[in-house]
């Protein structure tokens, strides 16, 4: 599993994901950047992601939507707010999250590299502690699903 630790941080309302490959930075980063291969991990196996819209510009969006094993589908969108090609990439949930009080409010994505490869840490900030309580625990079991599915993508 490429994920090395997950981290909750009540006071200051994230969740730090962190995930070493053995692969170069720019090729981790080739995986978020590139539509296709994002959606072919962005998803746990059970409910794969499809990316419509990926635009990776300050400005522009991201839009997808997961679909479940009986065909129900949920959409997400970004909107980002920073980009640092190959080092980084910010994003604030899009509109079509905004109902929902229990979603992350933003993410920042950081891509380093490391003496044996590479190093993708995903802060997710979160608008209150009873969201973050309330979507921490399905969040975790999706994204370790999800992840793991990246060494595969990056292997290709």
């Amino acid at each position: 599993m490429p994920l090395t630790s997950i981290t909750k941080d009540a006071a200051n309302l994230t969740l730090t994901v962190v995930g070493d490959y053995p692969v170069p930075q720019q090729r981790l980063w080739d995986a978020f950047a590139d539509p296709r291969q994002l959606e072919r991990f962005w998803g746990p196996p059970t409910m794969p992601a499809t990316f419509t819209h990926h635009d990776l510009r300050v400005g522009g969006r991201a839009e997808y939507f997961l679909t479940g094993p009986a065909g129900e589908k949920w959409s997400g969108s970004w909107k980002f707010t920073a980009v640092d090609p190959i080092n980084s990439f910010e994003a604030e949930d899009g509109e079509d999250n905004a109902e929902d009080e229990n979603m992350p409010a933003s993410m920042t994505f950081t891509f380093a590299t490391t003496p044996t490869g590479s190093r993708m840490v995903c802060v997710t900030r979160f608008s209150s502690l009873e969201a973050m309580e309330r979507t921490i625990p399905g969040m975790e079991v999706g994204l370790r699903a999800a992840m793991s599915q990246l060494d595969a993508v990056l292997a290709g």
